[in-house]
This record gives structure tokens, sequence and C-alpha cells, in this order.
């Protein structure tokens, strides 16, 4: 798939800003993967601050999970709407998904531990580690990048997934990026010239 963004067709710009926008706010107090559950759009006036925010000649994309998805589709304005990717979902946190963080750390006290202490290849019970997930996004951003000819895109994710994007752009550790605060439709913007570049972490236009 080509979307054409740049001056000239076919010719792919030099510098392509990705502007990651974290879903709406699910008012969830537990952990929240891969379960479909919606986001609270209801504050128009922060909608409408994150749109006038994002830039006009953007193409989007979102995460099929229809808190991302739905998201997507108030801010999306006239801009092109690229079809949903299961591969920009959150974290999958298997066993632990839809329990709440007591719970996890009670029923595996360890394991639980490490899993924030020391991202990586830990994993919940039949769910995903760090740099697996790290690893399906980054795939799937690069994919983008080579099939598109587009200056921005705007991506709607999740906490997990812009975290990993953040330590991709500054190289540092996962535990690094875990420490940065992503709000609910807050903005994160990192750009690629050939090397990423982060250029402002959570935004909240």
């Amino acid at each position: 798939m080509t979307v054409s963004g740049s001056k000239k067709d076919g010719v792919r710009p030099e510098v392509v800003t990705v502007w990651w926008v974290r879903h709406g706010p699910t008012h969830q107090k537990a952990f929240t993967g891969w379960r479909d559950v919606p986001a609270d759009l209801g504050d128009l006036d922060h909608v409408k601050r994150v749109d006038a925010h994002l830039p006009d000649d953007a193409v989007i994309v979102a995460s099929d999970l229809r808190r991302a998805s739905d998201t997507a589709d108030v801010i999306g304005g006239n801009r092109t709407r690229l079809p949903n990717m299961a591969a920009l979902r959150e974290f999958d946190f298997g066993d632990w998904d839809g329990k709440r963080f007591n719970e996890v750390a009670e029923s595996h006290p360890d394991l639980s531990r490490a899993y924030w202490e020391t991202p990586g290849d830990i994993a919940p019970p039949n769910g995903e580690s760090w740099n697996m997930a790290a690893s399906r996004v980054n795939s799937a951003v690069t994919d983008l990048l080579r099939d598109l000819e587009v200056p921005n895109l705007i991506v709607v994710a999740h906490l997990g997934v812009i975290m990993t994007q953040i330590q991709r752009g500054t190289t540092g550790l996962a535990t690094d990026a875990i420490s940065h605060q992503i709000d609910p439709l807050s903005v994160t913007r990192i750009r690629f010239d050939g090397a990423w570049t982060v250029e402002a972490i959570n935004h909240n236009p």
C-alpha cells in the first residue's frame, strides 16, 4: 500500500515524524491488554485539541482494539485513515489480563516483580514479554514507513506500545522507557531520518 503525501509522488520524504497518540481513558483498574474494552471519548474539548495539534497532512492508523480504533475515528478529521493493525495492540498480558495488580502480585509475587523490574524476556503466563511486544511493534512501524510516502504518520495505540517506541528512539533501557508517564490522549512525537529521535513525550494538548 502506498499513500502519497510528499510534494512529488513517488519520492519518499527524507524525514518522517510519527505522532503517537494514546487512546482515550478506559477507567480500568486491572491489567488491560488484548481485552477489547471501550475508551471514554466524552471530553470533546480535549478530543478537538488533540485533533488541532496533529498535522493535517498526516495519515492515521490504529490498533484494532476498539479503544484505539474509536479514538482514531474521532481525531482523524479529514486525514487518510489506514486499516487497523493487530500488530499495534497493547502487550498481551496472558493470564493476567483483567486481574487487578494486587491480585497478580499475590498470585505471582516473584514473576510479577521481575516483569516490572527487569523487563526483557520475562512474560506473564501465556502472555508476551517486553522484547516480544517491542519486536512486534518495531516490525509494524518499519513496514509502515517502508510502504508509505508521507512526512507525518499518526499512530493511535497503547501505553506499552508507545513505551517500546520511546526505548527505540532513545536506545535506552526498557526500565527507562517504563518510567515515563503516558496519559490518555497524550501525544508522543518521534522523528525518523535514518535514525530515531524522540522529540516530545506525553504532550497534552
